[in-house]
């Protein structure tokens, strides 16, 4: 391969949407779906988008998730620093967590995933009901 060969795939490689990580290229979806993907994250994003919400709060409201799992997700959430941690000295100890400004960025994204969501079903449901010749229930709204 040619030099200016090379240089053309470095250049693009090397775009300003790449970056180093832990030594390797990658790219800000990656950086972004490495914040936010998983299972949980997105769901506690959307219970802490209502506004503030203690622990068990967010557990009762994320059915299937251990206490545990709360507890990594939450703290992973704050160290990349979209949810703030409010401990309150008092007895029974009190702890609120919040989106911070960063995290409050998100709603644009996740709403607009959600649109694409039902987009999506809606054109799955039809697809289905036009190759079986079985109706679809409507897609829920948000």
């Amino acid at each position: 391969m040619s030099t200016q060969t090379n240089n053309q795939i470095n250049n693009q490689t090397e775009s300003p949407e790449t970056t180093y990580s832990h030594g390797r290229l990658t790219c800000a979806v990656e950086s972004t779906l490495d914040v936010i993907g998983g299972r949980w994250k997105v769901l506690i994003l959307r219970e802490l988008f209502q506004g503030v919400r203690r622990f068990n709060e967010l557990h009762r409201s994320l059915h299937g998730i251990t206490q545990k799992m709360l507890t990594q997700q939450l703290r992973e959430l704050e160290e990349d620093g979209i949810i703030h941690r409010e401990v309150y000295l008092q007895v029974p100890p009190k702890v609120e967590y919040s989106l911070t400004e960063t995290g409050e960025t998100l709603k644009p994204i996740l709403d607009a995933m959600h649109e694409w969501g039902v987009k999506y079903l809606e054109r799955r449901a039809n697809t289905l009901s036009t190759e079986t010749g079985v109706k679809q229930t409507e897609v829920k709204q948000k």
